[in-house]
């Protein structure tokens, strides 16, 4: 998210933390060209002022002119600034009301409602232990209506029926009715959405608000709409009492203009973050580790919280048993350590919260090219028989023809496929021989390192 802003603001660190001195004139060149950033980023101007003012007035003050590492000291300035913008670490969801807790979804047609609805669901089902039953209050669109059936069955959440000749309060009154009598402990509430904001949609959003008293009022705000977002965030302010934020589509945003803004404008903290299309893809937002995500300091925490949600330990020490018996590593194992890394939510997503010194490095592979390369290995390890995955010895010209056929590739990427397989083979030969520290000798450090499956 917002790699352009992230860029620009992790080159001025980087140049900041080499400065032995800070006097007011290399203060004010480092806040023109970060006011440059912010402005380029679509921020709104008045929340750049107040952030510009605050560095300003801190950056000047004994704390950094009195320090003996002011380029550090001026960088952490603007870094706890940033998070104060967005908010104060973390907002958590709001749940403290008589069962069921209604939570009211607002937004833009567009910005990702029904989604995030499912993908919310999924988070209180999963985070939160919570029973948890939606609806749809978009009678406009008879689509909306199949499309949050769809994506809440997929979440593990239930879904309450509603048509289009129904009118949202009365389908609101019966969903919280059936949530009452079946003991859900949430009712997420997906409301119309329009193009634009108009007065009708409005009323009917207040109306539905007046009805079911929810104890939390999201708005959903799509992160690439920039000043846009922020007319709209002020628009749902006026007519609602929202709690929350959320912010979708974080994974393209090239600007970032939108989480630095809507919290500033509306008063309502940002809960919730989508960052990707999958129904796992809803991040607690984090004030603090996001604007480090900004200023290029990456974020290791979520990156050690996916890679360990992703990771299936049982799986991970059974093969390591197996290798350490000696029954060797074959194309099942193979095929099982790809598996893995897909679940993690592939390599851009893993990139993504590194910091911005080894994404550069890592930005040198061609990430779309590397998610196609692991879904080929795959289509070509599904491609053999439960023989030829066993005991990969067998698979010689005819059979490479075969399974080249069968998964649609050359007979030259059945060859690679099967080269890197015999490279991790013998890297887990060797693992067994020795440890891992031993193997890492043998290699010297990271040279000759043989290719993995990712």
């Amino acid at each position: 998210m917002a790699s352009a802003l992230t860029d620009k603001l992790s080159r001025l660190v980087k140049d900041l933390r080499g400065q032995g001195r800070i006097t007011e004139s290399n203060v004010t060149d480092m806040l023109r060209e970060v006011r440059m950033a912010l402005l380029e980023a679509d921020v709104a101007l008045p929340v750049v002022r107040d952030f510009i003012a605050r560095v300003k007035d801190k950056a000047l003050g004994q704390e950094v002119l009195g320090s003996l590492q002011p380029g550090q000291v001026l960088v952490s300035i603007v870094n706890r600034e940033l998070a104060a913008t967005m908010g104060e670490g973390v907002s958590d969801i709001n749940l403290a009301a008589q069962p069921p807790a209604v939570i009211l979804m607002a937004g833009l047609q567009g910005a990702g409602k029904t989604t995030t609805t499912a993908k919310l669901a999924k988070h209180l089902i999963e985070k939160r232990k919570k029973k948890v039953l939606t609806v749809s209050g978009d009678v406009y669109r008879p689509a909306a209506i199949e499309q949050l059936k769809t994506v809440t069955a997929q979440a593990g959440a239930e879904w309450f029926p509603s048509t289009p000749d129904q009118n949202p309060v009365d389908i609101g009154r019966a969903a919280l009715d059936y949530a009452k009598k079946h003991f859900f402990d949430v009712l997420l509430v997906d409301t119309a959405g329009r193009l634009a904001i108009d007065e009708a949609l409005m009323l009917e959003i207040k109306n539905l608000h007046a009805a079911l008293n929810p104890v939390e009022t999201l708005f959903v705000v799509d992160a690439m709409q920039g000043q846009d977002a922020v007319n709209t965030a002020k628009a749902f302010k006026e007519a609602l009492p929202l709690t929350g934020i959320i912010l979708t589509k974080t994974d393209g945003d090239s600007r970032g203009g939108a989480a630095l803004s809507v919290r500033q404008v509306t008063g309502a903290p940002i809960k919730f973050a989508g960052t990707s299309e999958k129904l796992d893809g809803l991040e607690v937002f984090d004030a603090e580790r996001h604007a480090g995500r900004i200023l290029g300091m990456g974020d290791i925490v979520a990156l050690v919280e996916q890679v360990t949600a992703g990771v299936n330990i049982e799986a991970a020490q059974k093969l390591a048993a197996k290798v350490k018996s000696g029954a060797g590593f074959d194309l099942n194992d193979f095929l099982a350590q790809i598996q893995q890394m897909k679940q993690m939510g592939g390599l851009s997503s893993l990139m993504d919260k590194l910091p911005a010194a080894m994404a550069a490095k890592a930005g040198q592979v061609d990430m779309d090219k590397a998610e196609k390369d692991i879904k080929r290995k795959e289509g070509i390890i599904h491609s053999m028989t439960p023989l030829e995955r066993r005991k990969p010895d067998l698979i010689k010209a005819t059979r490479k023809r075969r399974i080249a056929a069968g998964a649609g590739v050359q007979v030259q990427e059945v060859n690679r496929m099967l080269k890197e397989f015999e490279q991790m083979q013998d890297m887990m030969k060797k693992m067994k021989g020795g440890g891992m520290m031993k193997m890492m000798k043998r290699m010297g450090g990271m040279k000759g390192m043989p290719k993995m499956p990712f």
